[in-house]
């Protein structure tokens, strides 16, 4: 499991003109790929770091600050474009394995107390957000 955590000062998902999931106060965006092999054992450590990384202003986690989280599912993070000009998605999970593991994130988050907005799995979706610092880190479990 991979994730890309930006720290940002406010965030938002559209989907078909409707926005699904928003933080509107200083926060964090999880932007989640899952590949074959992931299960239990990468939720947890993937959740974990999201809720305790010292990310957040004055070196603060998001247990410590009480801030929001918005997931979002990317398949894309587990793109291939080492050989030619069209990226493969082969390491990426399909959709039946990788919905209920970003799911898990999600729970993990919010059995700790976490306040979470979500994207809409497998739809296009329009992401915006505004990126505090820059804040952008690379986990992967």
């Amino acid at each position: 499991m991979r994730a890309v955590l930006q720290r940002v000062t406010r965030a938002s998902v559209t989907v078909d003109g409707e926005v699904v999931g928003a933080i509107d106060r200083p926060g964090v965006v999880a932007l989640v790929g899952v590949t074959h092999d992931d299960g239990p054992d990468q939720v947890a450590t993937v959740a974990r770091k999201i809720a305790e990384l010292r990310i957040l202003r004055d070196e603060r986690s998001v247990v410590e600050e009480g801030a929001p989280v918005l997931v979002v599912s990317q398949f894309t993070l587990y793109g291939d474009a080492r050989k030619g000009r069209r990226p493969t998605w082969s390491a990426a999970a399909p959709g039946p394995v990788a919905e209920p593991l970003v799911d898990g994130v999600v729970a993990a988050l919010r059995e700790r107390g976490i306040e979470v907005a979500t994207g809409r799995f497998g739809a296009d979706m329009a992401v915006e957000l505004v990126n505090d610092g820059p804040i952008t880190l690379i986990v992967e479990a």
